[in-house]
């Protein structure tokens, strides 16, 4: 599981501290937001269907409402991937806005300006404006077995607002099966995926891996470090249980591995003395809001001594990817470029 913004040393980040929320007038109020609009196809969709609906998530749970999902709240990344798909969300949890007002790089492609914000950092969630919302469904990511981003502080009390669904993206799940399910829930809540824009994303996605797959077979033997600095730690991420990392070792990534994972089994965290451990090529560095950058980097000794460092060898990595063919297309293409690229000097 990818580090939280809120605690970069623990494996779900610090749990918010939980007042007795009354939900009586939020419960009762009628809220929301305008419809963003998409090429894609029509949002509106999700109201057209009648009868009950029915989705088996990635938790094992059947989860059902009475009718197709209208108000749809989601973890960013997650609204972000239905948004490429032409589902629209009502509200939204996770980093969304920078400091700056900005698109956060999780959002997407989606206008922050047509969603509810209910939370921009980790365990941050309004219970109120989302009771407001009046929700529907509500849906996630899954690391670990738990609702991504859902705080463990509120959530029997967010849990009691409408049903939940859950996609996993980490452990045994690869990034392809990833896709397919987050395609899956997205044709589930009317998305039509034989939209010209769906079709010519996914055959980008296939033409991307066959690239990813000739760019390690032209240039084999390349180390892959993948990495995210934090002000006293550099954390150094195994490839074995994000589905990102494990798709594009099973393309012939070369990843180093660590060989002292935290609890979890993500990430081995290093002191920034001992940052230089391990020797690598390139390094795929986590470019999370609230991550230190190459320029943040540049002060840390160990991190300028690195090998891939003096060498420019550093491609920015999407931590917490965007599941959409459209947006893992991307990432595909600019890794196998880096790689196609790359100098020994490891």
């Amino acid at each position: 599981m990818p580090k939280s913004r809120s605690s970069l040393l623990t494996r779900r980040g610090l749990i918010a501290a939980g007042g007795a929320l009354s939900l009586v007038a939020a419960l009762s109020a009628c809220g929301g937001t305008d419809k963003a609009k998409d090429g894609a196809g029509d949002a509106d969709k999700t109201a057209a269907a009648s009868g009950p609906w029915t989705f088996k998530d990635d938790l094992g749970k059947d989860v059902s409402t009475k009718a197709a999902p209208k108000n749809i709240v989601a973890f960013t990344g997650t609204a972000a991937a239905l948004y490429d798909y032409g589902v629209n969300v009502k509200g939204v949890f996770g980093p969304t806005k920078t400091a700056d007002g900005k698109p956060d790089v999780q959002a997407g492609s989606m206008d922050i300006s047509k969603v509810e914000i209910l939370g921009n950092v980790y365990d941050e969630f309004n219970v109120e404006k989302y009771a407001a919302l009046q929700p529907d469904l509500l849906v996630t990511n899954s690391w670990d077995g738990s609702y991504w981003y859902v705080p463990e502080a509120s959530k029997d009390k967010i849990m009691k607002l409408a049903p939940a669904a859950a996609i996993k993206v980490g452990g045994d799940v690869s990034m392809d099966k990833a896709l397919a399910r987050t395609a899956d829930l997205a044709k589930a809540l009317g998305a039509d995926m034989n939209a010209k824009k769906t079709v010519d994303a996914k055959a980008r996605f296939e033409a991307a891996s066959a690239k990813l797959r000739e760019a390690t077979k032209a240039n084999p033997g390349i180390k892959v470090l993948v990495g995210s600095g934090a002000a006293d730690l550099f954390y150094a991420s195994t490839p074995k249980t994000s589905a990102d990392l494990k798709y594009f070792e099973s393309l012939g990534v070369e990843f180093v591995t660590p060989e002292k994972l935290d609890e979890g089994g993500f990430f081995e965290s290093l002191s920034w003395e001992n940052a230089g451990k391990y020797k690598a090529d390139v390094i795929l560095l986590d470019n999370r809001t609230g991550t230190l950058q190459p320029k943040d980097l540049a002060a840390k000794p160990t991190w300028a001594e690195m090998p891939a460092v003096k060498a420019g060898q550093i491609t920015p990595r999407v931590t917490e990817p965007i599941f959409s063919y459209e947006k893992c297309a991307q990432l595909l293409e600019d890794l196998a470029k880096s790689i196609q690229g790359a100098k020994k000097v490891s």
